[in-house]
């Protein structure tokens, strides 16, 4: 077979390098659908393998093994996450729900399963852990304008009831135990957070 010369080589390597991405997407696709729906002890790479529908072999050499795989799966979708949380306005309570309800309607099932998961693995463990961290720094900056008059422990105990109705398994609660709807849910959250922001 002919070598690529200088003119084709580095199409070549665009080539190479963009099916080298694409695979990797596919297998932490494969990862996360698998995470979502099964326990983590029964995830092996052999399942990743078949759903991403490539070797075992490829997904070892591009993420080492079963933690390392999980450790970059988590990057993209903490990645993903703070691209849409960020995104909510400090002080506006409907912009903040609206925000924080958006997120559990994509990501919820990943989280509720990461957090039940969390002794599984010392990777799930820190990931639950600055999963709670950055909610609670989330929680702090959007609801920081309500805070502003409030000092000490009486400051502690408000972000604390601030970061509880904002938790993933309070709107679990709402929407999945309950049965409310997106717009209930909402209306729910508001009711809830009203009292706690001084917002009639």
């Amino acid at each position: 077979m002919k070598a690529p010369d200088a003119t084709t080589r580095p199409y070549v390597m665009r080539e190479r390098a963009r099916s080298a991405a694409e695979t990797a997407e596919r297998i932490l696709d494969a990862v996360v659908e698998l995470f979502i729906s099964t326990p983590y002890s029964l995830i092996t790479l052999g399942r990743v393998a078949r759903g991403a529908g490539v070797t075992v072999q490829t997904v070892i050499r591009r993420f080492g093994d079963k933690e390392g795989l999980v450790a970059a799966a988590a990057e993209r979708e903490v990645a993903a996450v703070a691209v849409l949380r960020d995104q909510a306005p400090a002080g506006d309570l409907p912009g903040i729900v609206a925000n924080l309800v958006e997120h559990y309607e994509r990501t919820a099932p990943i989280a509720l399963r990461l957090l039940s998961e969390e002794d599984a693995s010392p990777t799930i463990g820190a990931l639950a852990r600055a999963g709670r961290e950055y909610h609670r720094a989330w929680c702090l900056r959007v609801f920081g304008p309500y805070l502003s008059g409030q000092t000490g422990v009486d400051r502690d105990r408000r972000l604390a009831q601030l970061v509880a109705v904002c938790d993933v398994h309070t709107w679990k609660l709402l929407r999945r135990d309950a049965g409310l709807s997106r717009r209930q849910t909402t209306i729910a959250l508001l009711e809830l957070l009203e009292p706690l922001t001084g917002r009639p």
